[in-house]
């Protein structure tokens, strides 16, 4: 058995493996980038106006209150049968 080869064979293989990981480190290194379609930006827009809109439309909301309690809010009967119905069919 010849000891010799061996230690030949590792030899030509030892810098071939430590390329691999010099490749390796090299590569993490190496900054992501990412680009964002113009549907995506328009998106990213869209979004952070509706996060900066108020939940609530205080012009109609104090409007209903302010009848409400003046006693004068009156609900038409036909016209919320109408819509709850047309809700209840679209749910279908």
């Amino acid at each position: 058995m010849r000891i010799e080869a061996y230690t030949q064979v590792q030899q030509i293989y030892k810098p071939k493996q430590s390329a691999k990981n010099q490749q390796a480190g090299a590569a993490s290194h190496t900054s992501d980038q990412l680009q964002l379609s113009t549907a995506g930006r328009d998106l990213q827009t869209v979004k952070s106006a509706v996060a900066a809109a108020p939940d609530v439309r205080a012009d109609l909301v104090a409007d209903i209150k302010a009848k409400v309690s003046n006693g004068t809010y009156q609900v038409e009967t036909s016209a919320f049968a109408e819509k709850l119905l047309s809700k209840i069919n679209e749910m279908r």
